[in-house]
């Protein structure tokens, strides 16, 4: 089982089933269902195809989606900002992560990534709550990282040109 890692601590992430693969369960969604379905699975019977053939949610399903995005901006409310804004930043930090983990490494985007983590980390001196000092040791790491990696790719490419 993998983990995701966030300024409040690990968290589990359940395995996709078997045969599952990523966004097999965003294609179900908008595949049409046999037998003449006009829509996803849970759809309401008013919801309809558009001439393109894209899924058109009734009226119902609308006002749904709309209370449970209500519901979101509420809960979104009551969330400390700082926490919020720690979690946007260790966002920032994964993305740095993962383009520097591509072979070869995205560095530029990776770069961008660790500027922006910077700007949050370091504008906000002070103001960031308890995830701080992690947000800090994080965008050290990340930043050693780079230049590790910059410097190995430069290496490698010096290696590979002579």
């Amino acid at each position: 089982m993998s983990t995701l890692w966030t300024p409040s601590g690990e968290h589990p992430i359940p395995r996709q089933p078997d045969g599952a693969g990523p966004g097999d369960d965003n294609r179900r969604l908008v595949e049409p269902l046999g037998g003449g379905a006009t829509g996803p699975p849970g759809a309401t019977p008013g919801a309809q195809r558009g001439e393109e053939g894209d899924y058109q949610p009734s009226p119902e399903e609308v006002g749904r989606a709309q209370e449970e995005m209500e519901a979101m901006r509420r809960e979104l409310l009551r969330a400390p900002v700082e926490l919020v804004i720690s979690n946007n930043a260790m966002s920032l930090w994964e993305l740095a992560a993962l383009h520097l983990s591509e072979r070869p490494p995205h560095l530029p985007e990776a770069q961008l990534a660790i500027d922006a983590l910077s700007a949050l980390v370091e504008g906000l001196q002070g103001r960031l709550g308890g995830a701080e000092r992690t947000l800090r040791d994080g965008l050290a790491e990340i930043r050693m990282a780079f230049v590790q990696i910059h410097n190995a790719e430069r290496a490698r490419q010096g290696g590979s040109a002579g």
